[in-house]
């Protein structure tokens, strides 16, 4: 499959200042920029900036980032899905899956996840994808936001909404796990009705369990 990716940027202006939403960007900028202390929602932050890096240089990985001057204060993350989650059994090379979306407490409220979301839609390109992203409510920050599940479900699928990601019913064990968890998926405009198909039987393939 052939990767094209497109360059677009915003500039979103917020209480704290202008922020440069865009992408995709290069494994090579990436490592230039400085990455803010803040971002540990997965890991360590020098771990979580090496990891990113590491994304852009996949021929699929697509990073998009809030860049504040040389420092990143938010970024979203594209990728084929793990190797060991049903998402991946179907070798689809059309189905990516919007791994991360982490943006710095200062600026949470600003809209920076949903420009992040809208500036990665705005690559044509990714009308030749489907974009499937996974939640899981222990990964949200509750504490820092103090929205209980529900609340933060509700940001949450806005959030994503703005990326035109909707809500879609799967059978997935860790997902069926807590009511709060979900699927959400994009299907872009130049899909075929096979990868369609193909993505359904990935949603439930414990039909035969009922």
């Amino acid at each position: 499959m052939e990767y094209k990716k497109t360059y677009n940027a915003l500039v979103l202006n917020t209480v704290h200042g202008n922020l440069v939403i865009e992408g995709p960007v290069s494994a090579e900028d990436l490592s230039g920029l400085h990455f803010h202390k803040d971002l540990t929602s997965f890991r360590q932050p020098d771990q979580q900036h090496r990891a990113i890096v590491e994304i852009a240089d996949l021929p699929e990985g697509r990073i998009l980032i809030a860049r504040d001057l040389d420092t990143i204060v938010g970024y979203v993350t594209f990728l084929y899905p793990d190797p060991l989650e049903r998402w991946s059994q179907g070798k689809m090379e059309n189905l990516l899956e919007l791994g991360a979306i982490e943006v710095i407490p200062k600026y949470r409220g600003a809209g920076v996840g949903k420009n992040l979301l809208r500036v990665s839609m705005m690559d044509d390109a990714m009308e030749d994808y489907i974009i499937i992203t996974t939640e899981y409510y222990w990964h949200w920050d509750l504490k820092g936001t103090k929205l209980n599940v529900w609340e933060y479900r509700k940001v949450m699928e806005k959030m994503m909404n703005a990326g035109g990601l909707e809500y879609y019913a799967t059978d997935d064990p860790e997902i069926s796990s807590h009511p709060a968890n979900c699927l959400m998926a994009r299907i872009g405009k130049r899909i075929h009705q096979e990868s369609v198909q193909q993505f359904d039987q990935l949603r439930f393939m414990n039909r035969y369990m009922y």
